[in-house]
């Protein structure tokens, strides 16, 4: 048997799968494709999580669109992170290439030209279903890992969300939260002294700054009502294929503190409402998250700690976790160790670090006595990547260098007016996009504080008119004392001595 007939029946045999799979393309030996031999990701083990890496031009994009169109193709709804702002293609069918249809002529597939069910999502003001959350729903520990409080901070930040729950206070969006902290430390020092101690100002004032940072980056438009319900995200539509919902992220590159807000708000939503999975034959949602770097590079450590748990949860809830970055090694360890299948484009070696990283990226691969991967890794084109997956049982598939199927929509953006077509016909946007400003703790706290003030100010007048009662009556015993003291001439003519003078005057006149 040659080398290749032998290579053909390794891939052949380490690809073989009993249940439901995606066929992303065929193997390559020594350069040339090997017609036949299909590279097959099993359905079961997409929620086992993946990475797609390569150097910029790759054909990372058209991975991540290749792997969401089979998805939606088998009714699982996905949702993608658009940084770059080139997959709302989705929408609409290929218009084909000859190029295209010797790609699949190689690889041995059929090629087909499809549009496929999209919702287009935003967390900022750009068009799209408006995504939010209250700042409630984030809860004192998450809000606080965001914010990379220190333990101190944490412990007020959790008195606070306590208060508020035990006076029915909504807490639904910075405004509010920065209302309760000023209210904590100023008119409400002393209610907030006697059931909870002294809160210091020094803590609350370094909360408030790391909000003020945070609203810098936008997410005053992200905190907020109407929350946006992650069974949204589970759409099907009318002929049983899967909702794409892609979140356009062009005008956040700048902002990632906020989209790694928006990341983990959404996760450990996901993780708390969807119900168990146990080992399913197919995931319930697979995400997405291009430029993957922007929520690993800002983390916090605690934060950091946070995604790695949710990571390693998540797969119980039947959700799988893409993440899309130039190199593995944007990716900690710990999740890193947690990705089933990698789809590794090709790396640049133009400096000494850039080589020794293509060789610490090999060593995430298996051995194969048919590729030496680290030269593999520098040789591949645009549209070719090296694969290992698992296979139904868990179990490493072999390496293959592999020739990527074409997207069967689409490899371009909407223009504005299909994309207007398309937000008009979104039943979430009606649902979503009208901003609902209720009475919450910013209202009801400055309710308690002007009744506070106005009964302040009636203690107060009523305890000067007191004071002015006092005083006036007091003047006026003084003046009655004053009108009826006698006047010393008074008292002389009123005096006994006079009288008798006057009665012995008065005596004398009539004997005469």
């Amino acid at each position: 048997m040659s080398k290749k007939e032998t290579f053909f029946k390794h891939i052949t045999e380490g690809y073989t799968t009993k249940g439901d799979f995606i066929p992303i393309g065929a193997a390559m030996l020594n350069g040339e494709t090997i017609t036949g031999a299909h590279v097959k990701i099993p359905l079961k083990t997409m929620n086992r999580h993946g990475l797609i890496a390569g150097a910029t031009g790759t054909g990372k994009t058209k991975s991540l669109q290749i792997l969401a169109e089979h998805l939606s193709d088998k009714g699982i709804p996905v949702l993608l992170m658009d940084i770059k702002g080139d997959l709302s293609g989705l929408s609409k069918p290929s218009p084909g290439h000859p190029k295209i249809d010797e790609r699949h002529e190689k690889i041995g597939l059929p090629f087909e030209a499809k549009d496929f069910p999209v919702e287009i999502l935003t967390l900022s003001e750009q068009d799209g279903v408006r995504l939010r959350a209250t700042v409630s729903e984030f809860g004192p520990v998450l809000l606080s890992r965001i914010l990379d409080l220190s333990d101190a901070q944490t412990g007020v930040v959790a008195v606070l969300f306590q208060y508020c729950d035990y006076h029915k206070l909504p807490v639904l969006d910075l405004k509010d939260f920065k209302k309760i902290l000023h209210y904590a430390t100023n008119e409400g020092k002393e209610e907030f002294s006697r059931t909870y101690g002294r809160i210091s100002t020094a803590s609350t004032g370094a909360i408030l700054r790391k909000i003020i940072e945070l609203e810098q980056q936008g997410a005053d438009l992200f905190f907020g009502e109407t929350s946006f319900e992650v069974d949204d995200l589970l759409r099907i539509d009318e002929d049983g294929r899967g909702y794409i919902n892609i979140l356009r992220l062009t005008d956040i590159q700048d902002r990632p503190k906020l989209f790694s807000t928006f990341m983990l708000s959404l996760l450990g939503e996901i993780y708390s409402t969807f119900p168990e999975q146990g080992d399913s034959d197919r995931p319930e949602l697979v995400l997405f998250i291009d430029e993957a770097h922007l929520i690993f590079n800002e983390a916090s450590k605690p934060l950091l700690n946070q995604i790695e748990s949710i990571v390693k949860l998540i797969r119980s809830k039947g959700v799988g976790l893409y993440f899309v970055t130039q190199n593995p090694s944007d990716i900690p360890e710990a999740v890193l160790g947690q990705l089933g299948l990698k789809i590794q484009h090709a790396l640049r070696a133009f400096t000494a670090n850039d080589r020794k990283a293509i060789k610490l990226t090999a060593q995430n691969y298996p051995d194969s006595e048919f590729y030496d991967t680290t030269a593999v890794l520098t040789s591949l084109g645009i549209g070719e990547a090296l694969v290992s997956a698992l296979d139904e049982k868990g179990r490493p598939t072999p390496l293959s260098a592999t020739m990527m199927r074409a997207p069967m929509s689409r490899m371009d953006v909407l223009s504005d007016t299909e994309l207007s077509e398309l937000l008009s016909q979104s039943k979430l946007v009606a649902k979503y996009n009208d901003t609902i400003d209720r009475e919450s703790a910013y209202e009801m706290l400055n309710e308690k504080i002007e009744r506070a003030e106005a009964k302040e100010a009636r203690e107060k007048a009523q305890k000067e008119r007191e004071a002015m009662i006092k005083s006036a009556s007091k003047k006026s015993t003084s003046t009655y004392r004053r009108g009826t003291r006698m006047h010393p001439v008074v008292k002389v003519l009123t005096s006994a001595t006079f009288i008798r003078s006057v009665f012995g005057i008065l005596t004398k006149m009539m004997k005469n």
